[in-house]
């Protein structure tokens, strides 16, 4: 078989690969099936089924519960941000007494 008898190599998307791997795992359609179904050799879809099984391992080895935690940059951006929020909370709280005394001790309303 000559290089000019040989076709030419399917793309499947990462879409029709994850639909496949969903079909495979829940037994809808065989890895024969699939192959034939995507126009594709056995080798491809057994190399799927390993790299889908892996990536689906190491996601679920990285995540954690509960909040992510927040890198350094983050957290030092957060607590500026929140020592940024309590210096103008102050600030109001001096306008709104200094307001007051400008005003007198009128009535609450």
């Amino acid at each position: 078989m000559s290089s000019l008898d040989r076709k030419a190599k399917k793309l499947l998307t990462a879409e029709q690969k994850y639909d496949l791997w969903v079909r495979m795992l829940s037994g809808q359609i065989t890895q024969a099936q699939a192959a034939a179904e995507a126009g594709v050799d056995r080798s491809v879809i057994s190399g799927l089924r390993s790299v889908a099984r892996d990536g689906a391992i190491a996601a679920l080895g990285a995540s954690r519960p509960g909040r992510p935690r927040l890198s350094r940059e983050e957290a030092s951006r957060a607590a500026a941000l929140q020592a940024e929020v309590e210096r103008l909370g102050r600030t109001v709280v001096e306008q709104a007494v200094e307001l007051a005394v400008l005003r007198g001790k009128t009535g609450w309303g």
